[in-house]
């Protein structure tokens, strides 16, 4: 396991290939995001997020998040996108908002125990949007064992997993606060989870 620095508005592209190559055959590894430091698996490699839940301790009942690096990787991921995603993406993405749609069948990906919905977010932050250009949709979670605090900085989450985690992207500290989580495959959004973006700019939003 190796810190790598990936700090800057561009991203070194040395430290993306270090990560993409990790990401590739399997390995987590862990970034910095626009709300707290995650852990990062690529979707498309089988096994790979059971990992994930293995160094996290994470139950598999609570289901992984997917970051993807714009729109349409997200709807590459799902089917019958509802209106009201649509239009949550176009107002706040990249942003700290992480929208539940409906699952496309043929995403093979362990993600949890829901396989028919998945909750995807094209974060604020150069590293993972372009890790995810480069790789892939990346299910993703905080970098903390599961009921611990998150790790603020690279090095912090270096102590917590050590070589469980194949490389650890340095891109600062992060101790924002988690992102905002809406169910859309409901007849309304329902709100799941309060974070930055509040409740009441979401609804606004909404078509």
């Amino acid at each position: 396991m190796g810190i790598v620095d990936a700090r800057g508005d561009q991203p070194p592209a040395e430290a993306l290939k270090e990560a993409a190559e990790a990401l590739r055959v399997g390995l987590a590894v862990a970034l910095p995001t626009d709300t707290v430091y995650g852990l990062a698996a690529d979707v498309s490699v089988p096994g790979a997020t059971d990992r994930i839940f293995e160094v996290k301790h994470r139950p598999h009942d609570v289901d992984l998040p997917v970051l993807v690096a714009d729109a349409d990787q997200a709807l590459g991921l799902a089917t019958a996108v509802p209106d009201s995603a649509i239009a949550l993406m176009t107002r706040f993405w990249p942003g700290a908002i992480t929208l539940v749609i409906p699952r496309a069948p043929d995403l093979a990906a362990d993600l949890g125990d829901d396989d028919a919905t998945i909750g995807v977010r094209c974060p604020d932050h150069a590293v993972p949007r372009a890790l995810c250009a480069i790789v892939g949709p990346l299910a993703t979670t905080s970098a903390n064992l599961h009921g611990e605090p998150t790790p603020e900085t690279a090095a912090m989450v270096a102590e917590v997993f050590g070589d469980a985690v194949a490389v650890v992207l340095d891109g600062g500290p992060c101790a924002g606060s988690p992102s905002t989580v809406v169910d859309c495959t409901g007849v309304e959004p329902k709100l799941l989870r309060e974070g930055r973006i509040a409740w009441g700019d979401v609804w606004a939003a909404l078509p």
